[in-house]
């Protein structure tokens, strides 16, 4: 079936939107406004766990978008924080004491975590109360939420369409209005992804900002960052904010809380096809291209640029993410004794066999990687930030990039569909997701995405803020 067969089908099997939103304790308000109203005394921390954990189970019994579910939701210790009382899911690939990480897969039964990962302890530190954990493809490498056997994660925008991955889970309840914000991880694009699949705000810290992720620390490259996603900006910011204070990276520019635009003017660079080689289709080049205009009539400096990568990226990192898949294989049993890795997803499997086929090219895709900085750090002089698509296409319906497509298509629709969010990981920069537009035909969010240079997240920020200002965003609870 061809992709516009497919776009079709999906058109003619579409469901309702789904949205949680009510009049109760949550409201419609984000994370900060909530943690204001708790602070007030007009709503208590614990009418607020109750009434998102129903919102929680009402937008799941549609979406199919949570993996645990916590009866007793778990309040950290202290009353303090910018978030404290604001409910929240963890991804499941992170561990939470007690509670199982499955990582999305069918190959192995998890064990409890023993204790906290460390990222789980920077979310606390900010005040959130937990619910459960969301759902993900099988070890987050997949850019859809879907499984070879068992339900897929839906989009709240429209049900019969994809919510991204690989924190699809998280995308779809903080979509949904079900928590205000969730935590994501980001390893290819798997926050900025299903944020612009779900019209949310997906900020992807550099490389450090947040606290590193142990498994990633042993590998060549790190290419895995956690944040959350959000429906503000402020909410993002102010998260980011948080975390600085439970780690701070000597390393990078101190952030601090960002609050609103900035007085200075920016040079932007355009970037509309990907240097991959994949066109950007009408509906996303028109969203791109009309946040330019809108940038310009702000004042600021719009022009065209090229980003000259190693014409190899692509197939180099299609090996490191090989090597990825090769090395859970090889490790599995660490997570669950009775870890199979036969029993991994195609997708899974299709990249340990590309890895073994590639594996002496080890050394060669490493440099290569590593050397894309340069290139980045070309493309961004006499620019601030580059623009571009988070996504080649719009979102996909369900189906089209499944596990249980051949691999040999399914990697072939994925390399055309993740054309720019990879770049980013391998450098190590920051970029963030923003909700732009909606499609005509299936009423989804286009997302576009800014890149900037290292620890630049403050200048992401401020002009997220003036863009969410001027032309707001996409709203889910519109008719």
């Amino acid at each position: 079936m061809t992709t516009s067969e497919e776009q079709s089908q999906g058109r003619m099997q579409a469901r309702t939107r789904v949205h949680v939103f009510r009049d109760d304790a949550l409201g419609d308000l984000d994370a900060v406004g909530l943690a204001a109203a708790i602070r007030r005394g007009e709503v208590s921390a614990a009418e607020v766990a109750r009434d998102a954990a129903a919102r929680v189970r009402d937008a799941d019994a549609r979406l199919d978008a949570v993996q645990v579910h916590l009866d007793v939701p778990a309040h950290h210790a202290s009353d303090g924080g910018v978030f404290a009382g604001v409910p929240t899911l963890v991804k499941d690939n992170t561990d939470f004491a007690g509670l199982p990480t499955g990582h999305g897969s069918a190959a192995f039964v998890p064990r409890p975590a023993r204790r906290h990962a460390a990222f789980t302890r920077q979310l606390l530190s900010t005040g959130v109360t937990v619910l459960g954990k969301t759902r993900l493809p099988e070890f987050g490498f997949s850019p859809t939420t879907e499984y070879e056997e068992g339900s897929p994660v839906r989009n709240p925008w429209n049900t019969g369409h994809s919510a991204g991955g690989s924190s699809g889970g998280a995308a779809a309840l903080v979509a949904a209005g079900a928590v205000p914000v969730a935590h994501a991880n980001d390893g290819g694009g798997s926050i900025r992804i299903p944020a612009a699949c779900c019209g949310l705000v997906g900020l992807k810290p550099t490389r450090g900002r947040t606290v590193p992720n142990a498994q990633g620390r042993q590998l060549p490259i790190d290419i895995v960052v956690d944040g959350v996603v959000s429906r503000t900006v402020r909410d993002s910011a102010a998260f980011l904010a948080a975390a600085e204070l439970h780690h701070r990276n000597p390393k990078l520019p101190a952030l601090g809380l960002v609050e609103g635009p900035a007085d200075r003017r920016l040079r932007i660079g355009l970037l509309v096809d990907s240097p991959n080689g994949a066109r950007t289709d009408d509906a996303t080049r028109a969203a791109v291209t009309d946040t330019a205009r809108r940038l310009e009539g702000l004042g600021h400096t719009v022009t065209p640029v090229e980003l000259a990568i190693d014409p190899r990226f692509t197939e180099d990192f299609l090996t490191y993410w090989g090597l990825l898949s090769f090395l859970i294989g090889a490790t599995g049993r660490t997570m669950g004794a009775e870890f199979d890795r036969h029993r991994m997803d195609g997708l899974s499997r299709g990249l340990r066999a590309t890895y073994v086929a590639n594996w002496r090219r080890t050394p060669g895709v490493v440099r290569r990687l590593k050397r894309t900085r340069e290139a980045y750090a070309a493309a961004f002089r006499g620019l601030d930030v580059i623009l571009s698509p988070v996504l080649a296409h719009t979102t996909p319906p369900l189906g089209h990039l499944s596990p249980s497509v051949p691999y040999a298509t399914l990697i072939e629709r994925i390399l055309a569909y993740v054309a720019f969010t990879p770049v980013n990981n391998v450098v190590g920069t920051p970029s963030i997701s923003l909700p732009a537009a909606t499609t005509t035909a299936d009423g989804l969010p286009v997302g576009v995405m800014f890149s900037g240079r290292p620890g630049a997240e403050r200048t992401l920020l401020e002009l997220a803020f003036e863009l969410e200002a001027e032309q707001g965003f996409p709203s889910i609870t519109d008719a």
